[in-house]
C-alpha cells in the first residue's frame, strides 16, 4: 500500500495552512496513495506555547466546517486521511483529536490524544482535556488504523495496547521540535531519542509506524523564548524498524512510500513478541512508581 505524509511550516493565516494541506493531499493522491496521514494541529500555529484563552476559538465541533472539507477530500480522491484537529467538544471542554476519514467521506472514527505534555513551550494540559476513548484502532477500508498524537508516542503502553487491540500499522500526527537556543549536540540527541522510541514500537509489535511531523520556525508570542524549530524529519518504518522513508529537518515535504502490511506476519512469526509475553507479572504496570 502507498501512503503518504504531509509535512509543512504553518502559518498564522489558516486560509494558507488548509492551502498548504490541501495541495499537498491532492498531489499524494495523483501519486497512487491510499493513506495520507497530516501533521498534528496543521490548520494554525502551534498555538499551546503560551496560556491564552483566546486560542479556545481555534477549537470546531466535530463534525464541522473543516471536517467536512477534509470529508470532501477523501471522498473526491478516494483516499483515506487521518487529520489532528482541536476539537470542541462543549464550551470548556476541549479535546486534542485526530479524525479518519474514509474513502467515502464518512468518518470512519476518531482518537482523542491521551497523554498531555505541560512543558514550556508546550503548555497543552491549559488547552486539552485527556482523551476517554481508550486505545481502539479504526478500522478503515485499508486496514485497521492504531492513530495516536504526539506525546503519546513516547509511551510503549499505548503503542501495545493498539497493537494487542488488532491495530496493523501505527500513525502518530505529531508537532514536536528544539529550543533554537540549545546545543546542538543536545539538539541531535533529541531529535534521535524521538525516532529511535518510535521504530522501537514498530520493532516491539511487528507493525509498520507512520510518523509526521511539521517543520519550520514558530516565534513565542509572549517573547519569553527563542519559540520552536520543528525538526520535521517525518518518516516511515516497517515492521522492523528499517526505514522506508524520511523526510528532511527544514522543508516542507510530501513523503511517499510503498508499505506491507502482510509482512507483519512474517515478521511476528520469527519474532513472536505477543507469544512470549508474561502477562501474569505484568500487574505492576497499572501502578505509578514500585514504592
Amino acid at each position: 500500500m502507498k501512503v503518504a505524509l504531509i509535512q509543512h511550516a504553518c502559518n498564522p493565516d489558516l486560509k494558507i495552512n488548509r492551502q498548504r494541506t490541501e495541495q499537498g493531499i491532492l498531489t499524494a493522491a495523483q501519486q497512487g496513495v491510499e493513506l495520507v496521514l497530516l501533521q498534528e494541529l496543521h490548520a494554525s500555529l502551534y498555538f499551546c506555547q503560551t496560556e491564552d484563552v483566546n486560542q479556545f476559538d481555534l477549537a470546531k465541533p466535530i463534525p464541522s466546517e473543516e471536517t467536512d472539507w477534509l470529508s470532501g477530500l477523501a471522498k473526491q480522491l478516494k483516499i483515506v486521511i487521518v487529520s489532528s484537529l482541536f476539537e470542541k467538544r462543549a464550551a470548556g471542554l476541549y479535546h486534542n483529536t485526530a479524525v479518519v476519514f474514509e474513502k467515502d467521506g464518512t468518518i470512519a472514527g476518531k482518537y482523542r490524544k491521551m497523554h498531555i505534555p505541560d512543558d514550556p513551550n508546550f503548555y497543552e494540559k491549559f488547552y486539552f482535556t485527556m482523551g476517554d476513548l481508550g486505545f481502539q484502532p479504526i478500522q478503515t477500508s485499508v486496514g485497521k488504523l492504531g492513530v495516536l498524537v504526539c506525546w503519546d508516542q513516547w509511551y510503549p503502553e499505548a503503542a501495545r495496547l493498539m497493537a494487542l487491540a488488532g491495530a496493523e500499522i501505527l500513525l502518530y500526527p505529531t508537532a514536536i521540535g528544539w529550543n533554537p537556543d540549545d546545543e546542538q549536540h543536545e539538539k541531535n540527541r533529541q531529535k534521535e531519542a524521538w525516532i529511535t522510541i518510535q521504530r522501537a514500537h514498530a520493532i516491539a509489535n511487528g507493525i509498520p509506524v507512520l510518523s509526521c511531523n511539521r517543520c519550520g520556525l514558530e516565534i513565542d508570542p509572549s517573547g519569553h523564548t527563542s519559540g520552536i524549530q520543528f525538526w520535521g524529519n517525518s518518516f516511515v518504518v516497517g515492521a522492523q524498524g528499517e526505514f522506508l522513508a524520511q523526510a528532511s529537518i527544514e522543508n516542507p515535504e510530501i513523503l511517499i512510500a510503498e508499505i506491507d502490511k502482510k509482512r507483519s506476519e512474517d515478521v511476528r512469526r520469527i519474532w513472536p513478541f505477543l507469544r512470549d509475553r508474561r502477562i501474569d507479572y505484568y500487574q505492576d504496570l497499572t501502578k505509578r512508581y514500585l514504592d
